[in-house]
């Protein structure tokens, strides 16, 4: 049986800071989120599209029915294609991450055809790929699981890559529990059960620093984890960053202000 998806080449370029670099044959197509784009050789174009295009015969309606659930992710209704149109060679387009952390490369095919992620870990697929949204099930992980009701749904054979902050962490569940801080989740196959549970007793709950409740995922498959979910990073370097008042407080005040003397201000 043909591969549905197009057969893209890929290289991971850098360390914090990561590019994939995509490597297209004459008439293959890598689609990615908007925005997503670093640079692009001579012979690619591109085209912003309602649809991730893996069902060329949806219809209008059924682009319209698809955006609109893309929406409710927060993500742009739109999609870019990019393809190569040069008939005689393969040109290459590179996407870059949107914050520090890692992209995963991911082979639908070898890891059951699908695979559920946070809403914003999706950075490019080969075309083919069905990007679609999941709620959840149980009412408490919604509202308490870090990624709310909404998670996204990646279906193919071929290549995905998503993104998560700091380093990665993957772990193969062989019927055994796992529980993790609810932000550290990236991406999970379907046959791992994902549900949440308090974080011990009320004192644990309210003075341990762990939140109130942890991620618990049971069964048999493959988990992603993330160990800096950009949502903290941001807290942390606001915490720490100057008030509007001009009144700077935080680690290393003193040097701090021993350089902002020395600098004139």
């Amino acid at each position: 049986m043909a591969n549905r998806c197009h057969e893209v080449d890929y290289e991971i370029l850098g360390d914090d800071m990561q590019t994939v670099l995509v490597e297209l044959d004459p008439g293959e197509t890598v689609i990615a989120e908007a925005g997503a784009m670093n640079f692009m050789e001579e012979g690619i174009v591109f085209e912003a599209r309602m649809g991730d295009g893996s069902q060329p015969d949806q219809g209008l309606v059924g682009k319209l029915f698809s955006a609109g659930r893309r929406a409710l992710t927060g993500e742009s209704i739109f999609m870019t294609h990019f393809s190569n149109r040069d008939p005689s060679r393969k040109r290459k387009v590179a996407f870059a991450a949107p914050y520090p952390g890692r992209i995963i490369p991911l082979d639908l095919s070898g890891v059951g055809g699908e695979i559920l992620c946070q809403k914003e870990a999706f950075l490019c697929a080969a075309l083919g790929t069905e990007i679609d949204i999941a709620f959840q099930r149980r009412l408490g992980t919604g509202f308490f699981g870090g990624e709310g009701f909404i998670l996204q749904r990646l279906r193919g054979d071929g290549m995905v890559f998503v993104h998560a902050s700091g380093a990665i962490i993957e772990r193969d569940l062989q019927g055994e529990s796992l529980r993790v801080d609810t932000g550290c989740l990236v991406a999970f196959q379907p046959s791992v059960d994902y549900d949440i549970e308090r974080a011990g007793n009320l004192k644990s709950m309210f003075f341990g620093g762990e939140g109130l409740f942890l991620a618990t995922l049971r069964g048999h498959g493959k988990v992603w984890l993330q160990s800096l979910p950009f949502s903290r990073l941001a807290d942390r370097i606001l915490a720490h960053a100057p008030s509007q008042g001009g009144s700077e407080k935080g680690e290393g005040s003193v040097l701090g202000g021993l350089g902002r003397l020395l600098d004139g201000r």
